[in-house]
């Protein structure tokens, strides 16, 4: 069982389990009813997406290191809303229990907020698969 961190609308991996989009927007040009079976997601989560004015800055800061760490320290601040981290804490305890994957649309994990979601969830404990799909690491949690 573990959370896999992967780029929406990209091949599902066999074992995969539910995709959660971690996105301020659904999909441009795909209707509902497709979302799923095109490989985006299964269920929208929004929630623990950046806002929109950092995901603007985001896109801006992708080729500066210093307005990327700004980026990165603007979304952990935004995820320790009540709301934001009560759904961090499920989807780590759900890692431990089920197959699940989270993710937006960013080509580059690196310059995106998933790399820093991935963050999260390890120090609340999630158990993440690595690109083989076997356990990379786990938390401290459960």
């Amino acid at each position: 069982m573990a959370i896999r961190i992967v780029r929406l609308g990209s091949p599902r991996a066999k074992g995969e389990g539910l995709r959660l989009g971690t996105v301020r927007r659904p999909p441009r040009g795909v209707p509902k009813a497709e979302f799923a079976s095109r490989d985006f997601y299964d269920v929208w989560l929004p929630e623990v997406a950046p806002s929109e004015r950092l995901v603007k800055a985001a896109r801006q800061a992708a080729d500066r290191p210093d307005a990327w760490r700004s980026f990165v320290r603007r979304y952990q601040s935004e995820m320790k809303r009540p709301e934001a981290s009560h759904i961090l804490d499920l989807l780590a305890a759900l890692s431990h229990i089920t197959h699940l994957s989270v993710g937006c649309y960013c080509a580059d994990e690196t310059r995106c907020h998933r790399s820093v979601l991935r963050s999260l969830l390890v120090e609340r404990g999630a158990r993440l698969a690595d690109e083989r799909g076997s356990d990379e690491r786990s938390g401290s949690g459960l």
